[in-house]
């Protein structure tokens, strides 16, 4: 599959073919508390349930399944915050493949051991996300690995849509999904998905106002780059790519910035009002639909829970965050 074609629904369909011998389907829930501060009928996706905590599995297992024979005997390379890197060395560990994951210096612990469990090569490098993917590429450049771009790759978008595909299976009646935004794969996969199946369904983005490239480039129509400061490391990114803004300048509806402390509360609320555990950028979504609340009332709204890797410190500051708010 060529680096920039743009995944159809066709392709998200083949993908929860190709998964679906390694990854459970995931619970959309009904969350009665969220509904009635919301004024809405709200359904949280928990991707958080899968077995590496994050949703990335389901486009790592699609791309590493359908390597050729060469790139398996050579080896992938990938940058990652943490996420992206799980799932591609899950998936290397499933089909035999040899993966090296470039990380910034101060990556999640809870994320490097997991991946140094499944068993993949760590680089670290950078203080930042985009200095490790700089690495990364003139690594696979010198060495001649098979180099996976966390958001240019068509089969991860494909993979990642098999998320909405379940959720308007369990939900036909869905009218509005919510999703984080870092560098793109998330939105642009329910885009793929949702607007395939049903044009009416509104996709809305949701990003860090401290790492808010993504949302600049929409905005734009061309590649920003912007400040990156988000505790967020799920959807830490200084830039954006072009497979993912291509689709979401095409069918994206909406996109809302939110504070890091705005995510924050999120994830106490989500503890308090929903018995879910979710990081940072798991909890971006949540802390979206509370900022457009007033466009989603009486509405059928799916809000997806991406991950739950957060670590004790960042939960600690999470907490405290929510407590003072609610005084």
């Amino acid at each position: 599959m060529p680096a920039q074609y743009i995944p159809t629904l066709r392709d998200v369909y083949q993908a929860r073919k190709t998964i679906a011998p390694y990854l459970p389907r995931t619970p959309l829930h009904f969350s009665a508390s969220l509904s009635e501060l919301l004024q809405a009928q709200v359904y949280l996706k928990h991707d958080e349930h899968l077995p590496l905590g994050a949703f990335k599995a389901r486009g790592g297992y699609n791309l590493v399944a359908q390597l050729d024979p060469d790139e398996r005997r050579r080896g992938v390379i990938t940058a990652s915050t943490g996420n992206h890197g799980q799932s591609i060395a899950s998936a290397c560990r499933q089909f035999g493949v040899h993966a090296r994951i470039v990380l910034p210096e101060g990556a999640n612990p809870l994320k490097v051991a997991a991946m140094r469990a499944l068993e993949a090569e760590l680089i670290f490098y950078g203080k930042e996300f985009d200095e490790a993917r700089t690495h990364c590429q003139a690594l696979a450049e010198e060495k001649g690995y098979r180099y996976i771009h966390s958001a240019n790759e068509p089969l991860l978008i494909a993979g990642v849509g098999t998320q909405t595909l379940e959720i308007i299976e369990d939900l036909p009646q869905v009218e509005v999904i919510l999703a984080p935004l870092g560098g793109g794969s998330t939105v642009a996969g329910a885009c793929v998905a949702a607007k395939g199946i049903d044009p009416r369904i509104q996709v809305v983005a949701v990003q860090s106002s401290a790492a808010q490239a993504g949302y600049l480039s929409w905005k734009s129509g061309q590649i920003v780059q912007s400040p990156m400061r988000t505790f967020a490391e799920g959807i830490a990114t200084g830039t954006a790519y072009e497979l993912p803004q291509a689709i979401l300048r095409q069918h994206l509806d909406d996109f809302v910035l939110v504070s890091d402390d705005e995510i924050r509360y999120a994830v106490g609320l989500l503890i308090e009002k929903a018995h879910t555990l979710a990081e940072g950028a798991g909890a971006a979504a949540t802390a979206g639909a509370l900022k457009c609340k007033n466009t989603l009332r009486n509405k059928n709204v799916a809000v997806v829970v991406s991950g739950g890797n957060i670590t004790l410190p960042q939960l600690g500051d999470a907490v405290k965050v929510y407590q003072s708010a609610r005084g």
